[in-house]
């Protein structure tokens, strides 16, 4: 008895485009045809198709499974590397669950690293410091985003940085010098509890110089230009003796 095309197709569960495409491929030998030109396959197609479909439900791919051949048993080093495929698409999805778990319990932020999104979820970030920390989180290492998790689960808020998220483009001349000489304290004591905030690390995937660059450009496009000299004058208090920052 011989079957059709689709009749071998459905017996070996898989599709009419499947069969030919193993047939194209080369994995599965053609059939003799009948005097209508019609293909008549036999019982050692339907093992062949059954071992496919066996290997390719597994994982293997089309590749792998023409290297092994007609023989029986599986080489060793192909299961290996399979299992080490497997075993790394494991962690991936686990960390993928771990990630959606963050997300269905509490609002954060998806394009921010999971463990960093977690610490600041309960702080009220401007949009500009939200995507300013978008940024950093692509350009520096996991020790220096931990300091940052960590810093903003002791720190949430001060008055003074809330000044600075709503601070008005056209604030004159005194206003911007004061929410910098209030802002500087501030930020050397952040340094003071946190050093890991400023400090180059081996982990970070930049170089500083590419860092400071990439984050001075985020600020450009991110703050109006009042914050921008509220940052360049709290730069300059930063570098001054702490006696001379007024409290």
């Amino acid at each position: 008895m011989a079957w059709s095309t689709r009749e071998i197709a459905e017996l070996a569960g898989t599709s009419l485009r499947a069969v030919r495409h193993y047939h194209e491929v080369g994995l599965l030998e053609e059939p003799e045809r009948r005097a209508n030109g019609y293909k008549q396959y036999g019982v050692p197609h339907l093992v062949r198709l059954l071992r496919i479909k066996r290997l390719t439900d597994l994982g293997f791919s089309l590749s792998q499974i023409a290297l092994m051949g007609e023989a029986d048993g599986l080489p060793e080093e192909i299961l290996r590397s399979l299992d080490a495929e497997l075993a790394s698409t494991i962690q991936r999805l686990q960390r993928t669950r771990v990630e959606l778990g963050l997300y269905l319990r509490q609002s954060v932020p998806s394009e921010l690293p999971p463990e960093f999104a977690q610490a600041i979820a309960q702080v009220d970030l401007s949009d500009a410091d939200r995507s300013f920390l978008v940024v950093l989180s692509r350009v520096v290492g996991p020790r220096r985003l931990r300091a940052y998790a960590e810093m903003y689960r002791s720190h949430p808020d001060d008055p003074v940085t809330s000044e600075f998220d709503t601070l008005p483009a056209e604030a004159d001349e005194r206003t911007r010098q004061d929410v910098a000489e209030r802002l500087a304290p501030y930020v050397r004591g952040l340094w003071a509890e946190h050093p890991g905030l400023n400090a180059p690390h081996p982990d970070d995937p930049y170089s500083a110089r590419v860092i400071g660059r990439t984050m001075d450009k985020a600020r450009r496009d991110l703050y109006n230009p009042a914050q921008l000299d509220v940052i360049r004058r709290t730069r300059h208090l930063l570098r001054t003796p702490p006696q001379n920052d007024q409290v």
